[in-house]
């Protein structure tokens, strides 16, 4: 148990998240996503702004079957707008209509913003904030207040910007959020700022919000911590406009296992990888492989010493514990790969080269020879493990390829494209040609081996194309470049990756995808 006090963790994914460039969430997907938050221990659920868009305000509606089992939802809002009395106020209408516990609402603390953005007084602005966390209050609900611009405002006008915070405890606000609105705070600004708010507001809650734009966010947030605040604003894998919000995929870890702070969420930290490939799926973004604590990368180790060390003593190389987090130490080939990292790659896909140690020269000399065609095998345990298979004599023949051959032509009147592609195969004697149309090359091709394989091996339909990448290969031959190609497979219980790599590109996805589908038959073998 963490010797330091509770930190309360307020996610906004679903509302500043989705002020991300690229960044949008279906209803449905922002239902599954609250009621995974809600699983994952989350404290307070930011759901949305009811009064900005149709699409949050149904959200809210369905919201209302959800039964949280910890999280607490709240809806988004400002403060009243200038000269309109509070209870005629249609924002505040609809904030009450969303029906959730819990009610943010942003007010200035910054003048510039008071008389240049709102242009209003500096005295109406106080009044502002008062009057709209006292109404919402008197109508039962919890009220965070977040203030706006808040370290911006404190470094222009300290006192202003104090009185604005005092305006929402005196309605009845409940935590007091200071933000980092613009990003670029520095984690000496916000300790110290931080620290003269809570001295001030020694029996209020302070929380902090902050963004990332000099890539700070996930620092200053945890700086603010340490200065007071119990509550911690941010997003899952640091969604949000411009350079994002401060990342929970970090935060969290950090406070629970570097800092010693309580949080709801310890008991399921195994899972947090897990909803941060969630948030990306649901979001349709491709996963950042780079991410601290939850990225493939993390705890990834490429050259031969370092993965040696990583294997004897994990602590060596790795600040933390992979499992704490829901990941896993993995181990990269490629041509500075050693003997030990052969070994250990073999190891973890499930090959024992113990008793070959001695005879890897030869496996490692074919590598290096193929990384330097090329082929990249990082991201590619599949041919890896098919590349070694077939140098351990393992590699099982399940069909010969007599020939492929594709075909793309564009129709003169329709303007559309048509790839046609053939493949013939030789199973155990019989020979198996199809043929195939899609729009594409490389689909036809796949349509076409696989409606060759399915009549001996049935269990191809189980297969899936995933993901289809092409990267032009360093080299001075324009466009005769040799390209590597990289594909993920599924078959709904794994994902795996292959690689191909040539000077056509057609010839590079054949080979990405006959280790897919050989890959898939050996699996069923072993």
């Amino acid at each position: 148990m963490s010797s330091k006090s509770n930190i309360i963790i307020y996610d906004t994914t679903l509302r500043d998240g989705t002020q991300g460039e690229g960044i949008s969430f279906s209803v449905i997907s922002k239902i599954r996503l609250t009621e995974k938050l809600d699983q994952f221990g989350v404290d307070y659920i930011e759901g949305g702004w009811p009064g900005s868009n149709p699409r949050d305000k149904e959200f809210f509606d369905k919201a209302k079957g959800i039964k949280f089992s910890h999280a607490k939802l709240a809806a988004f809002g400002s403060t009243r707008r200038s000269g309109v009395k509070v209870e005629d106020d249609q924002q505040l209408k609809l904030l009450l209509e969303a029906e959730t516990p819990v009610v943010t609402i942003f007010g200035k603390s910054w003048l510039l913003h008071v008389t240049e953005v709102l242009r209003t007084t500096a005295e109406e602005n106080i009044l502002m904030i008062e009057q709209s966390v006292r109404f919402l209050v008197d109508h039962n609900k919890e009220v965070v207040y977040d203030a706006e611009h808040f370290y911006d405002g404190y470094s222009d006008n300290p006192e202003y910007a104090i009185e604005s915070l005092k305006a929402a405890e005196r309605g009845g606000a409940k935590f007091l959020v200071l933000c980092d609105t613009n990003g670029g705070k520095l984690v000496n600004e916000v300790e110290n700022i931080t620290s003269v708010v809570k001295s001030n507001f020694p029996n209020t809650n302070i929380g902090v919000h902050c963004h990332n734009d000099a890539g700070l966010g996930v620092a200053v947030s945890l700086a603010g911590i340490d200065a007071g605040a119990v509550m911690v604003h941010g997003t899952m894998n640091g969604f949000g406009e411009r350079n994002g919000n401060a990342n929970l995929t970090s935060i969290i870890p950090n406070l629970s296992i570097k800092m010693g702070y309580g949080i709801n969420c310890l008991n399921n930290l195994k899972n947090l990888r897990d909803l941060s490939l969630l948030v990306d799926d649901l979001a349709n973004q491709q996963h950042d492989i780079k991410a601290p604590f939850v990225g493939a990368s993390s705890f990834a180790h490429k050259g031969g010493v370092h993965a040696n060390a990583a294997a004897k003593v994990a602590r060596s190389y790795e600040h933390i514990e992979p499992k704490l987090v829901g990941n896993r130490q993995r181990v990269l080939v490629s041509d500075m790969s050693g003997r030990s990292s052969i070994i250990m790659k073999a190891r973890e896909i499930g090959v024992d080269l113990a008793e070959k140690s001695s005879e890897l020269k030869e496996f490692i000399d074919e590598l290096k020879s193929l990384e330097n065609k090329g082929y990249e095998y990082e991201s590619a345990d599949a041919s890896f493990k098919l590349l070694l298979n077939n140098w351990l004599k393992k590699k099982k023949e399940y069909f010969k390829l007599l020939h492929y051959r594709v075909i793309t032509e564009k129709d003169k009147i329709s303007g559309s494209m048509i790839s046609e592609a053939t493949v013939k195969l030789s199973i155990d004697g019989v020979e198996s040609y199809k043929v195939s149309e899609s729009s594409g090359p490389v689909d036809a091709l796949d349509h076409a081996l696989r409606q060759a394989l399915v009549p001996f091996f049935p269990i191809i339909n189980e297969v899936t194309l995933k993901d289809y990448n092409v990267r032009i290969l360093p080299g001075d031959k324009g466009s005769d470049a040799r390209v590597l190609v990289h594909i993920e497979s599924s078959d709904g219980d794994e994902i795996w990756g292959t690689v191909g790599a040539s000077d056509n590109i057609i010839e590079a996805s054949w080979e990405a995808l006959l280790d897919s589908v050989t890959y898939k038959l050996q699996k069923e073998d072993s």
